[in-house]
């Protein structure tokens, strides 16, 4: 029997519960300080057993996964290193850095247990054990960062447990993850957040801007409004990484403010094809770091029943709206419909669906 303890039982340890538990040999026990969620896990049924005591979760088992935010991880490794852990186990996490533990666990030295980090870049705007599922690692690129001391066989045994998620496993030195997901994941975070309080602040004295922010504006900057908690110990757990990106966005923003200071119109447009460019040659239909939005818009004439009819349509048909909203609808102007939907497959079978039913539909 394969034993798999993870501590925080919430949409990554969740989703990883349920990509293991019902399999044969398999038993999944989660792991939580707080009482009520241990009560919830059984509850959802997402683990097989739930425990409050730390010994208790880790006794015996074969791989361990830290699935608590970045900021608690050096601690739970620690609190660890001090249990009669299984011989031969594995340990590893969920966060999105890891350099920091990867130094952590190096100065543990621990005995014939291995800790190999990892990052899966798959996510969901919504979180908690409500919103785990089995699909959501599917597809998406799963890092992991043994480093040279990692016996082989333990990397193969994590990798093979690993596959039942369905993503796609890469190794990766912890220097250069941090490194590359600093510069794709927490600087346009950053870069959001700035850009949405800079536009709250022209707000303050003209409400026009918090009028037309919507549509496109709000689209590209809706990482702005991520876990302010967990994204203050992301930045400060990789905090030179993050100062040397800033850095090199200021050369660029610098680079913008010369061109139009010399009214420089065939370098500006340069700057658009070579980003256009680069952009156009991401692979479209791959999660990544920054979660997918799964979203259509549909063009609605302003008749009577048209959202219900649509509702009903996709309803009859069991595919699963996580969201909608209104867009725009008042009298002769076609109103736009916008459906969010949990997953990829839920949203082309709706595209497909709604297509043959000739809609116009706008992705």
């Amino acid at each position: 029997m394969i034993k798999i303890a993870i501590f925080g039982v919430g949409l990554i340890g969740g989703s990883l519960a349920l990509c293991f538990k019902g399999k044969p040999g398999v038993t999944v026990v989660g792991h939580s300080n707080n009482p009520k969620s241990v009560e919830k896990y059984i509850k959802r049924q997402v683990v097989d057993h739930a425990t409050t005591s730390m010994e208790e979760a880790a006794a015996d088992a074969d791989f361990i996964f830290l699935c608590v935010p970045v900021g608690n991880l050096d601690d739970y490794l620690i609190q660890l290193s001090g249990l009669p852990l299984k011989p031969g186990c594995v340990i590893t996490d969920v966060g999105s850095t890891k350099a920091s533990i990867a130094s952590c666990a190096k100065k543990l030295n621990f005995k014939d247990v291995h800790f190999i980090g990892g990052h899966p870049m798959a996510g969901k705007e919504k979180s908690g054990v409500e919103a785990a599922t089995s699909y959501l690692f599917e597809n998406a690129i799963y890092v992991l960062t043994p480093d040279s001391s990692t016996p082989a066989h333990a990397y193969d045994r994590l990798v093979e447990l690993l596959q039942r998620t369905r993503a796609l496993l890469i190794k990766v030195d912890p220097l250069v993850h941090d490194e590359v997901v600093g510069a794709i994941s927490h600087l346009p975070h950053m870069i959001a957040v700035a850009l949405v309080n800079q536009i709250a602040g022209y707000n303050e004295s003209n409400s026009l801007y918090q009028q037309l922010a919507a549509g496109g504006f709000r689209d590209i900057t809706r990482i702005a409004s991520s876990d302010p908690v967990i994204w203050r110990d992301i930045l400060v757990n990789n905090r030179d990484v993050v100062l040397r990106l800033l850095h090199d966005w200021n050369k660029e923003v610098s680079r913008f403010i010369e061109l139009l200071e010399q009214r420089d119109g065939e370098g500006i447009a340069a700057q658009f094809a070579k980003a256009s460019e680069f952009r156009n040659s991401l692979p479209e239909r791959r999660k990544g770091v920054l979660t997918s939005v799964y979203e259509i818009y549909v063009d609605v004439p302003d008749h009577p029943g048209m959202i219900g009819q649509i509702t009903t349509l996709l309803g009859n048909h069991r595919i699963n709206l996580s969201n909608i909203h209104i867009i725009e609808s008042r009298e002769d102007v076609p109103g736009v419909l916008r459906l969010t939907f949990r997953d990829e497959r839920q949203m082309d079978r709706a595209f497909e669906l709604l297509t043959q039913e000739n809609y116009t539909i706008h992705v």
